[in-house]
């Protein structure tokens, strides 16, 4: 799903095109696994500055104050969206390092960029389409990350709340944006499936929480967005499993 094949009008694109929405997902997600790492491994926050610095110097090469601010706001969300999903999977109450990288990036704006921040989030929040680009790409790699951490576990019972989080995200998800968010569900289901077919020795935890986690939102799901999902999803794995023997 991308708005490369148009299924919705981005009312962003003017300021932040989609390869742009799409590395701001990217870089959220590579700064949070440095703040992740230094909040639970260090005492301190040595790489704070270089963060706050790192991030704002790419806000700044935007091209204008719209896009400047859409680059912050895309980044902040990203950042604030994989901290959320992380502290509910792993029982984690603070993560320093991404709170302190955050107000930092927030508490150096003027009023006047202050405002333009708050009503491009909200904007963002409210209207389903806009930054569609950078929405899929983040629950993504977010739902793919949690899906790694859980088939990774060594066994159902550790990864338990992993897959709790993960399915909870995925409802949450198809609620908050009834006209798109399924196809954003079906899209991490279909890159799960994609890294269980990849993988020549899928490990049991992984098939077996694969398993879990379809039939959890098999049941918790309308029968007819659930079977939309299904087969977008399917969709989605044929044309990846064409690709590769084509290749």
């Amino acid at each position: 799903m991308s708005t490369d094949n148009p299924i919705c009008t981005d009312s962003l694109l003017p300021h932040i095109d989609q390869d742009t929405q799409r590395l701001a997902a990217r870089m959220a997600q590579e700064i949070f696994a440095t703040c992740f790492r230094e909040s639970v491994e260090a005492d301190s926050l040595p790489q704070l500055a270089e963060l706050t610095s790192r991030c704002r110097n790419w806000c700044q090469a935007g091209s204008g104050e719209e896009a400047s601010t859409l680059r912050l706001v895309l980044l902040i969300s990203g950042l604030d969206q994989w901290g959320l999903a992380y502290c509910q999977a792993f029982g984690i109450t603070a993560l320093p390092a991404l709170s302190a990288l955050i107000g930092a990036l927030r508490t150096g704006l003027d009023s006047r960029a202050d405002a333009r921040f708050q009503r491009f989030f909200g904007q963002i929040e409210q209207v389903e389409a806009d930054a569609i680009d950078f929405k899929i790409e983040l629950r993504r790699q977010i739902h793919l990350a949690l899906w790694h951490a859980m088939a990774a576990c060594d066994d159902a019972a550790a990864s338990q709340p992993v897959l709790q989080t993960l399915g909870s995200l995925m409802l949450a998800l198809n609620e908050r944006m009834p006209e798109l968010g399924w196809r954003l569900v079906a899209d991490a289901l279909a890159h799960i499936q994609i890294r269980l077919l990849s993988d020549t020795a899928p490990g049991p935890q992984a098939q077996a929480g694969t398993q879990t986690l379809f039939a959890a939102l098999r049941g918790a799901l309308p029968q007819e967005r659930h079977q939309a999902i299904q087969a977008h999803a399917t969709q989605a794995v044929l044309a990846w499993q064409q690709a590769r023997r084509q290749a």
